[in-house]
């Protein structure tokens, strides 16, 4: 078999010898990503309009201090610019920026490191992830514990929002929240740690029919993982911004049933 040298001359940042628009992927997942932190975060340190009716914005749930939350009115000593959502989340905001997928994503988009296949680097050295900051990426797998956590609590929303003045109802927030738990389900049930957790640690999964039917499950979400982690990026994004807009009046929730 004939063998062909392809030289890959890429020694600076941004060399390749690529002629396809490699640089438009990390570009929109740049664009996408710093929105939606800009957005997040803005939306956390608002600290209102997080409720409308049953609707409780994802952001904000669980809802430790305020006048509904779990443990009363926010205590005197925490700092007035303090709000329920910046209390909680660091949990998700952390599943999310250890997930595996992700870190292909904004390595790419953030650091260049690097930019894309066969493009030359901005650095000269490969650490790895065994030095800080990268190393907190090991701990995915107990932000998983909470990430799953979470998707109790948010369930409890979701019923909640079917819930108007004691009686069953649904409204269009109540439909927009229950996608959203279900997308953030599909997302969270298919990560790789998760996978590992089911059943992934075994060597064999033929006497264990049960735990192999989960650990297939799994693995069909975990396919379409990326695709999930988009849409429920986009989805809790979303539910706030429509709790957001209701609870200012300047949407209107139209009601279902």
């Amino acid at each position: 078999m004939a063998l062909i040298d392809v030289p890959l001359s890429r020694s600076g940042f941004g060399q390749t010898q690529r002629v396809d628009n490699w640089w438009v992927q990390p570009l929109v997942v740049f664009c996408v990503l710093s929105a939606f932190i800009l957005y997040s975060t803005w939306a956390a340190l608002q600290g209102q309009h997080y409720r409308f009716g049953p609707y409780l914005s994802p952001f904000y749930s669980p809802e430790l201090f305020g006048a509904d939350g779990w443990f009363g009115r926010m205590p005197t000593w925490m700092p007035v610019s303090v709000t329920a959502a910046m209390l909680i989340l660091w949990a998700p905001g952390g599943f999310r920026v250890t997930c595996y997928y992700y870190r292909g994503a904004y390595y790419k988009a953030f650091w260049a490191d690097p930019p894309s296949c066969t493009v030359g680097e901005p650095r000269k050295t490969y650490l790895g992830e065994r030095s800080f900051p990268l190393i907190v990426q090991n701990i995915h797998r107990y932000f998983l514990y909470l990430a799953l956590l979470f998707l109790v609590i948010l369930t409890r929303d979701v019923w909640n929002a079917f819930w108007f003045n004691g009686r069953f109802g649904i409204g269009v927030g109540t439909l927009v929240l229950l996608t959203n738990l279900a997308l953030l389900s599909s997302y969270t049930f298919g990560c790789h740690s998760f996978r590992h957790l089911v059943g992934g640690f075994r060597d064999r999964l033929a006497g264990a029919s049960s735990r192999k039917r989960v650990y297939d499950c799994v693995s069909c979400l975990n396919r379409r993982h990326m695709l999930f982690a988009w849409c429920s990026l986009f989805s809790v994004a979303f539910a706030d911004l429509y709790v957001r807009m209701c609870s200012m009046g300047l949407w209107t929730d139209w009601r279902i049933i």
